[in-house]
């Protein structure tokens, strides 16, 4: 082990547990504090380093968990319009836009407490400050009264994940143009938001505000919303929110935006060559993060970076010896289940084991809009892509009895599978409540199953689950309900 660090400040202490620590982890997101977790369980001696003065990271504090409370809010909200069609009357129904912030950030600081109880639980040490490697198996961390104290371990597992990315030349400024993060703070709903950008982030939060009271523009420069669906889940997307009073641009060019005193001019050319100008109070931008490796001191020890990511094998590790990254800084899906997966694995593989790695093939994509979407696996295009005669399934949830009952019909799903064995290769769900309905499908893709096994797996009726059954059915030449 190398000795201490020198440091000129009088502050700056060095920390040698008994034994020494055997992992520092960087970073307390789902990534970081399951790493941490896991390395733990493991038997081995545990620290971990986070910034914010809350763990939980991106996802708990300002991403998946914020945006879900107020996507609930904005799902009762348009039930409760809509209850006098089945028998329940409400009178003045309206957005309390106060006390959604007020659920939402009971249900933040719930989980971010949550994490601090399970380090506690499984005796993980935290350190608060900005961790940055000084030397092989040497971890500084700054805190915020500038206190710096030295970590001395064998291993380091990089877990810094990512942040919103502003467009070229138009900063977030948090007023005019906004982050996802600060369209999760805003005080009062905007009368009219664009958004650029029509993955997850953005399909998610057009949905949240037009229900909200927002006149919404969605704007997107590939050909389709939720370019990485497959083309049908994203064709039925559009068409949902057409009907829903959502304007959409896909195949559309930004040519130029000014902020001005009553908003943001955006001027766009579409997929037909017309010029278009947007007036709008509001812009967020949601065309992408950006992995957080600056200041991390990765250069010092060799690691070379490509357009800020760190680039790992099967096991997570990276170039340099006992360094690990995993998450948003890995050019890997951008998903907090996926950093958490690879952070089982990298522990694992700290403490010696041979975890099997992730088949990257099998990551579940959910999109919490209103319709839902949800899909793992191949889509029909990449299945026809990698050689494959493909044979496909499909059911809507307008001839499924539970849909009818929860008054939800919209959707459908989609088997794509192995015309010549019948193994299941995609699953690809839009409709009521598919995010729950997908693992299931993760199951069978994990277990190679065919399309006549899921036909014979008997589904209880009534539920939404009937229509994976019902698409296996179909795709064997048999529908029973269409």
């Amino acid at each position: 082990m190398t000795s201490p660090a020198s440091s000129s400040s009088k502050n700056s202490t060095t920390v040698r547990p008994a034994g020494g620590l055997d992992v520092v982890v960087i970073g307390a997101g789902p990534g970081g504090y399951a790493a941490a977790i896991r390395a733990s369980q493991l038997g081995l001696k545990v620290a971990l380093v986070e910034r914010d003065n809350r763990l939980g990271g991106v996802c708990t504090l300002r991403g998946c968990i914020p945006t879900k409370a107020l996507l609930h809010t904005a799902d009762v909200l348009e039930d409760a319009r809509h209850g006098g069609e089945l028998g329940v009357v409400a009178s003045d129904v309206r957005l309390d836009l106060a006390a959604a912030h007020a659920f939402k950030n009971r249900v933040v600081e719930k989980n971010s407490s949550g994490v601090g109880f399970l380090m506690k639980k499984n005796g993980v040490q935290v350190v608060q400050g900005f961790g940055t490697l000084t030397a092989p198996g040497r971890v500084q961390v700054k805190d915020d009264r500038g206190e710096v104290r030295v970590l001395e371990t064998r291993n380091v597992l990089l877990a810094t994940g990512s942040a919103p990315k502003p467009l070229p030349g138009l900063p977030f400024d948090g007023e005019r143009v906004l982050s996802s993060d600060h369209a999760l703070e805003l005080s009062r709903v905007p009368a009219s938001l664009a958004i650029i950008g029509a993955g997850a982030v953005g399909v998610e939060f057009a949905s949240l505000y037009s229900r909200f009271g927002s006149r919404v523009t969605l704007i997107e420069m590939l050909p389709r919303l939720l370019p990485i669906e497959d083309v049908d889940v994203s064709t039925e997307l559009e068409r949902s929110f057409r009907r829903r009073g959502i304007e959409v641009h896909t195949g559309a060019k930004l040519e130029d935006t000014r902020v001005t005193g009553n908003g943001v001019t955006l001027s766009l050319r579409t997929s037909t060559g017309e010029v278009r100008t947007l007036e709008v109070e509001k812009l967020l931008v949601a065309a992408g993060r950006r992995p957080l490796t600056e200041g991390l001191g990765l250069e010092a020890l060799g690691v070379t970076l490509e357009r800020g990511f760190v680039r790992v094998d099967g096991e997570m590790r990276t170039s340099a010896p006992g360094l690990y990254a995993i998450g948003d800084i890995v050019p890997t899906p951008s998903l907090a289940h996926v950093a958490t997966m690879e952070a089982i694995i990298a522990a694992e593989s700290i403490a010696g084991l041979a975890p099997q790695p992730i088949v990257y093939d099998h990551v579940p994509s959910c999109t919490y809009s209103a319709p839902e979407v949800a899909s793992v696996g191949l889509t029909e295009a990449r299945a026809k892509e990698r050689g494959y005669d493909v044979r496909v399934g499909r059911f809507p949830f307008s001839a499924l009895g539970k849909a009818r009952v929860l008054d939800h019909t919209e959707g459908f799903v989609k088997l794509v599978s192995d015309a010549r064995y019948g193994e299941l290769l995609g699953v690809h769900l839009i409709g009521p409540h598919v995010t729950e309905l997908l693992a299931e499908a993760g199951v069978a893709l994990r277990l190679e199953s065919t399309v006549e096994e899921l036909a014979r797996t008997m589904h209880a009726h009534p539920t939404l689950s009937e229509v994976i059954h019902e698409a296996a059915e179909a795709a064997l030449g048999h529908p029973l309900h269409i």
